[in-house]
């Protein structure tokens, strides 16, 4: 029996080969629209596939493969005597193969201005239908929606006159995330469109592998880095690798954490330098190597084999100390040529441009695989300001104890809770993070400040259940202390501060970062 195979491609990548090769081994081509044309100026016999649906395309194209012919060629299954039969009766010829991959869907919406219009008219009807039915009956029906499936395929026919079950069940179960990836998309894109943001009763995701890795967190454990199909601007999916070895998954999960702080401070001149997730040092400065000396100097131990990220353009007195040391990555959103010569003589730093580094979604959303679930939430985007702050000491802070203040608990909502971080003239000085108890948070940044915690202000990501916290900053020289507020205990706080002279500034806002 002579073997069918229909297809249907907006990627024609390989396409010509591979049906050249079909039509060689003897299959009958069917072909639709663009696809037909490609094969036909190649020399490939082709059936339209009016012929096999007796209509004419309609509706500029929307229409065309919407067909008991094809679906019935599709879906018949050829163990059932009267499927058969049916076919046999309704001249309907069985179809064997399916090649299809779907509308430029996601193409049209990462353009610049897409319209809503634009954005429908690229949304497949007929090819998500048809891949769905030869998926059905993967049992006698090979699907492809991938070129990278080609040669596979045309192996099995060549050495064995056909392609194995187990081969069409992987290509059907290909077709089903293909087609639940391209669902969600416009499902997602449509939401964003009308900013609906709601957490609502089905959480649709869907992500688009980007990078295989050698290993994850640590070398017995599987990874990969996806992406989701949209624009992803001031990402570290959007950076661009200048120099250095592929980034790593601890690289990436690193390089995220410096950008999300990073994008605290859009109008200052800032460097961060994170290790294991949490910040060691962040520091705003007049120019870029005053934020990057800031950084370094709250903990010059931990920086080393960090990560280093500024939202100004890198030049080359920073790219010079910077080639001092050990680091990972260095992620900016331009170099200076000569800095970056500099810094490309280090055989493995990794090196990263990302332009619009302080870019900042406010309407991402925040997820957590758990067994068996996920949580969601949204971005913790709140900012700290001069009208969220009440002072509930007898003592006032100073104008820049305030403008510290307010700083640290920018630095403060990107540390892993229980958090505490002491801050001096707009830079980090010692960052306790993801203790068990405030007070042991508290000791940590304290113990890293050393002699620089005298006339420091304290952040505190949630407030204070005892007063040790205070105790203890007053044993450092700390004279500004910044919490949420809102415990039980706050009234006892609160005297403890009034009788060792700190003051305390309340901002009704917690971060927690677990």
């Amino acid at each position: 029996m002579i073997k069918r195979a229909l297809i249907s491609v907006s990627d024609k990548s390989g396409i010509v080969e591979f049906a050249q090769k079909l039509s060689d081994m003897g299959f009958e081509i069917i072909s639709t629209g663009g696809t037909s044309k490609t094969l036909s100026e190649n020399g490939i016999k082709v059936i339209p596939i009016e012929s096999i649906t007796g209509f004419k395309e309609c509706l500029d194209g929307r229409v065309k493969t919407l067909h008991p012919n094809i679906h019935a060629g599709l879906l018949a299954r050829r163990d059932l005597k009267d499927h058969m039969e049916t076919l046999e009766s309704l001249d309907i010829t069985p179809i064997d193969m399916l090649v299809i991959n779907l509308y430029p869907f996601k193409k049209t919406i990462m353009k610049n201005d897409v319209t809503k219009e634009e954005a429908i008219e690229n949304i497949d009807i007929g090819g998500p239908a048809m891949l769905r039915s030869g998926a059905k009956n993967h049992e006698t029906v090979t699907v492809l929606t991938d070129p990278s499936d080609y040669d596979a395929v045309l192996k099995e026919l060549e050495e064995n006159g056909k392609v194995s079950y187990d081969t069409n069940f992987r290509l059907a179960i290909k077709v089903f995330e293909h087609t639940a990836n391209y669902d969600a998309m416009i499902a997602n894109h449509f939401n964003q469109l009308i900013g609906d943001y709601r957490l609502k009763n089905t959480f649709t995701v869907t992500f688009e592998k980007l990078q295989e890795m050698r290993y994850g967190e640590n070398p017995h454990q599987q990874a990969a880095f996806y992406k989701e199909p949209r624009k992803t601007k001031g990402t570290i999916c959007d950076a661009v690798q200048l120099h250095g070895k592929e980034l790593s998954y601890n690289n990436i999960n690193d390089a995220d954490g410096a950008l999300s702080m990073l994008k605290e401070f859009p109008d200052e001149v800032a460097c961060v330098a994170v290790k294991h997730a949490n910040p060691c040092g962040v520091g705003i400065g007049k120019n870029v190597f005053e934020a990057f000396r800031k950084a370094y100097d709250s903990d010059p131990v931990s920086i080393f084999g960090g990560i280093v990220a500024f939202n100004r353009t890198l030049d080359v007195v920073t790219a010079e100390k910077l080639h001092e040391m050990f680091l990972e990555i260095v992620i900016a959103p331009d170099y200076k040529d000569e800095a970056l010569s500099l810094l490309r003589k280090k055989k493995n730093l990794r090196i990263l441009k990302l332009d619009d580094i302080t870019y900042n979604d406010e309407f991402e959303y925040v997820m957590k695989k758990v067994s068996g679930g996920m949580l969601v939430q949204g971005k913790d985007n709140t900012v700290v300001n001069m009208d969220d702050l009440k002072v509930v000491t007898k003592k006032q802070p100073t104008e820049q104890q305030i403008k510290d203040a307010i700083f640290g608990m920018a630095v403060c909502k990107h540390v892993k809770s229980n958090a505490i971080v002491l801050v001096k003239d707009m830079a980090s000085i010692g960052i306790g993070p993801g203790q068990m108890s405030r007070i042991g948070a508290a000791k940590i940044a304290i113990s890293l400040a050393g002699e620089r915690a005298a006339g420091s202000v304290m952040a505190s990501d949630a407030y204070f259940p005892f007063d040790d916290c205070v105790i203890e900053a007053k044993k450092a020289g700390v004279e500004c202390i910044i919490q949420p507020g809102g415990s039980i205990s706050d009234k006892d706080v609160i005297a403890k501060a009034d009788e060792l002279g700190i003051s305390i500034i309340f901002t009704g806002i917690r971060h927690f970062l677990h």
